[in-house]
């Protein structure tokens, strides 16, 4: 299996990783910016060196799920098995980092019942662990409130607020989202509340999380959000919706201008651009003191490009990639997006299972639309 010999330690390896990964895709082009599905409906095994396919049909689905792992066997051509280990040297290596090193000081502690409601284990886990992140930085920073950008049903945004006891802003594009958030906040307040309650301990406030129902389409409205307080007098209702641009002048108008708050900006699985957002408010924006993000759905990133003179925020930010006028397009971001370990970790039955629903896609695109429609309505 091929290594890693690349290095990003200095500017110069780092652009000299880049410039091998751009000449050694240049050549497939058609075949990373087509969408898998084009690959049998496009004939676009022509492309490929006939030796290859001529190999490759023979071997067990087995073989053929560790390729993207860079295992090749000994009786295929030199030139497929050069080129599948040159691309798995050009990977970038990805090594898991010891959370207690990487973080000093980092406690993390489970999550009751009540909390994890509704959090399958994967959830409950990522949870756990990026809400003890996010506490550990924002009291680093000395923070005085989260903004929880995507928010979804509030789990992240609840664990904050309840267990970690910090002022918190749930923001997300879902109205049902905003709904299903402070439903689920009611409940565990009252749990909280009875708590104290029995325990003689007295009433204390409870950070409750804040939600916002909005687009966060720019780092202006992105910004415009994290200048509202969390702690205005006048702000009644646990939920603000701003639909566009105009209700979010009208929430920053009802905020105390004078009551500036450090912030740190969260999100679990961040879809698209949003994470990018989040980075260039942190940059813009000087009441944000951090960023703790983990992004989500890579393929739907825009590349950042200029056009008309006029930058157009995106993806990647590197003035590298971008001194190359390389674009990836969205096919080829939907195809790095594959992970190899998954298919190494199919077995057989599973793999043919993916080939033929790619398979049968294919097939029913090659297929006129009236007939289809036609046949799925029972006509023959």
């Amino acid at each position: 299996m091929g290594e890693c010999r690349y290095s990003c330690k200095s500017a110069v390896e780092t652009l000299a990783w880049i410039n091998d990964i751009i000449h050694f895709l240049a050549p497939y082009s058609s075949l990373i910016n087509a969408h898998v599905v084009n690959f049998f409906k496009d004939r676009l095994w022509e492309n490929v060196e006939a030796e290859w396919i001529e190999c490759l049909r023979r071997e067990p689905v087995q073989n053929l799920l560790l390729i993207p792992s860079g295992a090749v066997q000994d009786e295929w051509p030199t030139s497929l098995k050069e080129f599948i280990l040159k691309l798995r040297s050009m990977v970038f290596c990805q090594d898991q980092a010891d959370m207690n090193m990487a973080i000093p000081g980092l406690q993390m502690t489970s999550l009751n019942s009540v909390l994890a409601q509704g959090m399958n284990v994967k959830k409950k886990h990522e949870v756990e662990i990026l809400s003890a992140v996010i506490s550990t930085v924002a009291n680093s920073v000395k923070a005085d409130a989260i903004a929880d950008v995507g928010a979804g049903q509030g789990y992240l945004a609840q664990v904050l607020g309840f267990q970690y006891q910090y002022p918190v802003i749930a923001i997300d594009a879902c109205s049902h989202h905003g709904r299903v958030t402070d439903a689920r906040a009611e409940r565990i307040k009252k749990y909280y509340t009875s708590q104290m309650i029995k325990s003689g301990s007295g009433i204390r406030s409870l950070n409750v999380p804040r939600t916002i129902t909005c687009n966060v389409l720019s780092i202006d409205s992105l910004k415009t959000l994290v200048e509202i307080s969390l702690t205005g007098d006048d702000l009644e209702q646990s939920s603000l919706k701003a639909e566009n641009q105009e209700d979010l002048g009208k929430l920053h108008w009802h905020s105390y201008a004078n009551k500036k708050s450090s912030i740190v900006l969260a999100g679990l699985h961040a879809c698209g651009d949003l994470s990018v957002t989040m980075l260039k408010t942190f940059l813009e924006c000087k009441d944000v003191k951090a960023v703790v993000s983990l992004g989500c759905c890579y393929n739907l990133l825009s590349e950042e490009r200029i056009e008309d003179g006029e930058s157009q925020c995106g993806f990647p930010m590197s003035h590298a990639v971008r001194s190359t006028s390389f674009s990836l397009g969205k096919s080829a971001r939907d195809l790095a997006c594959q992970s190899a370990e998954r298919w190494r970790s199919l077995d057989m039955h599973a793999g043919i299972h993916n080939f033929e629903l790619h398979a049968f896609r294919a097939a029913f695109q090659m297929v006129p639309n009236n007939f289809v429609f036609v046949f799925l309505n029972g006509s023959f």
